[in-house]
């Protein structure tokens, strides 16, 4: 009796073992097809530059849309001449933006922006940003892209990698123990994400007309976050040629120079 519960129970063990290794195997296998997208971007290599009609679609998109939850604390609204748009244009873009400001009197007082003030937060302080987050603030995108691993793949992926709870298989549902008020995204780390998809087809109007897609909304953000990482991006590859160019010319100077000087001792 002893020897068939044991042989039993070793049948039992062997199938658990096999059934976890197969449930292991099926993940590996999922989050294998599902790294971050490898996405072209204009700005990437020694040439690249900034997409700035892109750029300026993607401020819309953060204006209009992450600017309810998300800071961006190293920005001035003047920093928006940069992008291809004139100071009558910006102060149009910001004119309905009211922030706090201290008057003659010492009081806190409303006033319309100015070119001159940050990005307006939209939370008073970290703790109020937590409070009215579940308990966590939204990460300020100042740097963001610089600040995540895989920069703006990771960004586009995240924005673009929200999988609806009836899309999801049993195996992910069980293995990452998602509920349908989890929001799951196939590309962020531990794939349960606190923040709810920002972005959907037609979640804003483009001023230039262009069809807002979900991946065209999340393409032009990432395109405006990559610029506000790293505004001098531009001027550094400019520097960066010529400096090359400079080392190329002195070197091809130092070795006519030795040509020259060593020629008779040949």
């Amino acid at each position: 009796m002893r020897k068939y519960f044991a042989s039993g129970a070793l049948a039992l063990a062997s199938l658990a073992v096999g059934t976890l290794a197969v449930g292991a195997e099926s993940l590996s296998a999922y989050e294998a097809e599902n790294k971050l997208p490898e996405k072209h971007w204009h700005f990437q290599g020694p040439f690249g530059t900034y997409d700035r009609a892109a750029a300026q679609r993607g401020y819309q998109v953060y204006a209009e849309v992450c600017a309810a939850c998300h800071s961006m604390s190293l920005m001035y609204y003047r920093n928006l001449t940069e992008l291809g748009l004139t100071e009558d244009q910006v102060k149009d873009l910001i004119k309905d933006i009211q922030v706090s400001d201290l008057n003659d009197e010492g009081q806190t007082v409303d006033r319309p922006a100015k070119l001159s003030d940050r990005f307006k937060s939209p939370f008073p302080n970290a703790l109020a940003a937590a409070a009215a987050n579940n308990g966590k603030a939204p990460p300020d995108l100042s740097v963001i892209v610089k600040a995540r691993e895989g920069g703006p793949n990771y960004v586009y992926g995240i924005l673009t990698g929200y999988v609806p709870f009836d899309k999801l298989s049993p195996e992910v549902i069980k293995a990452y123990d998602v509920s349908k008020d989890d929001n799951f995204n196939k590309y962020f780390p531990g794939h349960k994400i606190g923040m709810a998809p920002p972005l959907s087809d037609d979640k804003v109007q483009y001023a230039d007309g262009t069809k807002a897609t979900l991946d065209q909304e999340a393409a032009d953000v990432t395109e405006f976050l990559a610029w506000a990482s790293e505004p001098h991006l531009e001027a550094r590859k400019r520097t960066g040629i010529r400096v090359i160019l400079f080392l190329l010319a002195l070197a091809g100077m130092m070795y006519a120079v030795k040509r020259a000087v060593w020629a008779d001792k040949h």
